[in-house]
């Protein structure tokens, strides 16, 4: 049947153009933009997803842009604390100038002050962006940002790196060590230090050993020590030792080791405090010829010293007092204790505290390395992980274009038959006036 009020034909071909006009506008859409889902509308679950992603993105931008500048605050503090390691080996070098028998220990002490000086224009550079993390102003860990940590559920924390600071001030109070001037009522052979074979002195002031030992070449000589107590003050006296001097040869000296417990110290500290004084003046000051040795027991409670088979006779004293100061540490003080070292007066001391200063900047540096490496590690997991992300975003919202130009053919080839079919379908009511003639 033929109507000139309803044309089937034309509303078929009228419903099937307006259908290809509106992929055709959607193809159009995503070669413009570049996605196939560019809004909400498009498909909202990948949408909502790819948002969230984005934004996850955006927030490693943050992260990363925070690994960067913590990354240079640790450089510095790096940097300066292997530059104050090598100006305490020059220090050192200078103490152990002094521990011979013949030079100019004043001069030698200006110039361990004028490092000191140095050290100390380090520390107060050390900073970046405001940010010094070894002048020993503070004790709070730093933290840096590194990432963002996304649960299951969509909840959001912050992950931080903490970066400990360090104390490397020359400027921190310390007290130095004092020895104890009471004389004891202890008998050196109970629970004090007694050397060699048992006696009952009383060692009446810290330059008069009165327990004694001579020890020959090649032999040696064991101390005993007993129960520890703050201000308890220990001194081994070396009487005999062969010293170097400056011009290469040497001389026979003398040099008192002495250590004073505090209130945390215990009988393994006493020993290992002395033994450490007796081997780095050993390795400093005296010719391995020699073959002045301490080797230390503590389940025994005992040092023992040894000298080499060619060695002339050592004298081997002990002094103990009471009422001595243990002083600062260099755990406690920074490197405060440079104010302390006096090489005129107790060059041996002297030793034994630049010792532990050199340890203790080695530690900052090697602590700060540590934190480099961890930071730099997270900056490039952190870019990886943004490049991922991006991909993702990428596989969920971006067109894929070969795949769109073909349908954009396609497309365009169904709307011109689209409109030829139209065309066709609105001439067929024309087609009824040929009935009527």
């Amino acid at each position: 049947m033929s109507s000139i009020l309803t044309n089937n034909s034309a509303m078929v071909a009228l419903q099937t153009l307006k259908s290809i006009n509106k992929n055709l506008a959607m193809t159009q859409n995503e070669i413009s933009t570049g996605k196939s889902i560019s809004s909400a509308k498009d498909n909202s679950a990948v949408w909502a997803i790819s948002k969230v992603m984005e934004s996850d993105v955006a927030g490693f931008k943050a992260v990363s842009e925070s690994l960067s500048l913590g990354e240079s605050t640790v450089a510095v503090a790096a940097n300066a604390s292997e530059t104050i390691t090598d100006l305490l080996n020059d220090v050192k070098g200078r103490i152990v100038a002094a521990q011979e028998q013949n030079v100019d220990r004043e001069s030698i002490q200006q110039d361990i002050d004028a490092l000191t000086d140095q050290i100390g224009s380090v520390v107060a550079a050390a900073q970046f962006n405001g940010l010094n993390l070894i002048d020993g102003t503070s004790t709070e860990n730093v933290q840096i940002l590194s990432s963002l940590n996304r649960d299951g559920s969509g909840n959001v924390t912050a992950g931080q790196i903490d970066v400990v600071r360090q104390n490397l001030s020359t400027t921190t109070p310390v007290t130095a060590q004092t020895f104890g001037t009471t004389l004891s009522t202890q008998p050196l052979a109970n629970d004090a230090i007694q050397v060699g074979a048992a006696n009952t002195g009383f060692a009446a002031a810290a330059t008069d050993p009165v327990s004694s030992v001579t020890v020959t070449g090649g032999n040696s000589t064991t101390v005993s020590f007993g129960a520890v107590s703050a201000g308890n003050s220990y001194q081994l006296t070396l009487d005999g030792l062969s010293i170097n001097t400056a011009d290469g040869s040497s001389a026979t000296g003398r040099r008192d080791f002495q250590f004073v417990a505090g209130a945390e110290d215990g009988q393994a500290d006493v020993i290992n405090g002395l033994a450490n004084q007796l081997s780095a003046f050993f390795g400093a000051a005296t010719n391995s010829t020699d073959g002045y040795a301490v080797t230390v027991d503590v389940n025994a409670g005992t040092l023992t010293f040894t000298t080499g088979a060619t060695a002339a006779d050592v004298d081997v004293g002990a002094v103990f007092q009471n009422g001595g100061v243990p002083g600062s540490t260099a755990s406690s003080g920074g490197l405060g204790a440079l104010s302390t070292i006096d090489v005129v007066n107790n060059a041996t001391s002297a030793l034994t505290a630049i010792d532990a200063l050199i340890g203790q900047s080695i530690d900052a540096a090697a602590a700060f390395g540590t934190v480099q490496t961890r930071i730099e590690t997270q900056s490039e997991f952190v870019s990886n992980l943004t490049d991922s992300f991006k991909s993702g975003i990428g596989s969920l919202v971006d067109a894929d274009m070969e795949e769109v130009s073909a349908r954009l053919q396609a497309l365009q080839t169904q709307q011109q038959l689209g409109v030829q079919s139209l065309s066709i379908a609105n001439q067929a009511p024309q087609t009824i006036l040929s009935l009527f003639r």
